[in-house]
């Protein structure tokens, strides 16, 4: 992770200078048999996930829909495991992991964390897989129509979230609230089983373009949009059982997927923090204005300790 390079991009691979062409066809084969190793098992599964998802489009019977769920999830945690032992036996990295105590399977979570990179989904789900509820991320309402795959997020209780931007509203006022109407609904999809929403607080990859852009005033995060985590803790937060804060460094400073793949990323480091949901945390993030700069308060100081964790953890040692 090196927040103090901008022009590092998702993309880039930096390759030492000394390194050796053997080393580098070692590491590139490596990258190849992993995305083959990753390919084949997404193949695998997803041959069981697509026909039952299209069965759960087509019999609109709770009951069925629910079990098709239930079946759909086991799917995509079976993939989930298979990925996460290619990985360990692929790879070589040194997990850091600390935080994990107090989680279960039977409670309801939000789960927030800092984002970098696509390797962050697969750090997620190794370190969660079979310790808290499969993840759903929340995805951008066009996504439904991506080919096939939008079928399988449906299927999955993925939720589709509609967002429209204060000058839209203002040209649409009958639209207003509109996008919290939609959360809601998606949201009441996980009353009756344990599930964890997954949300990247930031809203987009960190970069240094990005970070000078906004002008942050964290010096390894972006700043913290509060929208999104409001409206699921509006929707829902009675029953959450917890906040599952995680913050994600990758002390070698290498952050892209293919980098991942070759066995060139030798370190990374979560921390989970579980925090409470605390009555101060729950109101209604539409209208009530008090709240919503109570809660921007709050993860703006949420924000400032995991970007001071961030700091010291990155320290030469």
């Amino acid at each position: 992770m090196n927040m103090k390079n901008p022009s590092m991009s998702e993309h880039d691979s930096p390759v030492t200078r000394n390194e050796s062409v053997m080393t580098t066809l070692v590491y590139n084969l490596r990258g190849v048999l992993s995305m083959l190793l990753l390919y084949t098992n997404t193949l695998f599964w997803f041959t069981f996930l697509l026909p039952i998802s299209i069965l759960k489009l087509l019999v609109p019977i709770r009951g069925f829909r629910k079990l098709c769920g239930l079946l759909l999830n086991g799917i995509a945690v079976s993939w989930i495991t298979i990925n996460n032992f290619n990985l360990r036996w692929s790879q070589r990295i040194r997990w850091n992991v600390s935080g994990l105590e107090g989680l279960s399977l039977d409670e309801w979570y939000l789960v927030i964390s800092n984002h970098q990179t696509w390797v962050d989904i697969v750090v997620l789900q190794k370190v969660f897989n079979r310790r808290i509820p499969f993840l759903k991320f929340f995805l951008k309402k066009e996504l439904i129509w991506v080919p096939i795959l939008g079928i399988a997020w449906w299927a999955l209780d993925y939720p589709f979230m509609k967002r429209y931007s204060p000058s839209f509203i203002k040209k649409h006022p009958h639209l207003k609230g509109k996008d919290i109407e939609i959360t809601r609904k998606a949201c009441r999809k996980f009353k009756s089983l344990p599930v964890s929403i997954m949300n990247f607080v930031e809203g987009t990859r960190f970069t240094g373009e990005k970070h000078d852009r906004q002008k942050s005033p964290f010096r390894h995060l972006l700043k913290p949009k509060a929208g999104g985590i409001g409206f699921v803790l509006s929707t829902m937060g009675e029953q959450l059982s917890a906040i599952v804060n995680v913050t994600i460094m990758y002390p070698g400073g290498d952050t892209s997927f293919w980098s991942f793949l070759c066995g060139r990323i030798k370190e990374i480091r979560v921390v989970v923090e579980k925090l409470p949901v605390t009555p101060e945390l729950l109101g209604d993030y539409i209208e009530d204005k008090e709240y919503q700069a109570t809660f921007q308060e709050w993860l703006n100081d949420l924000w400032s300790r995991k970007d001071a964790l961030i700091e010291s953890s990155l320290k030469p040692r």
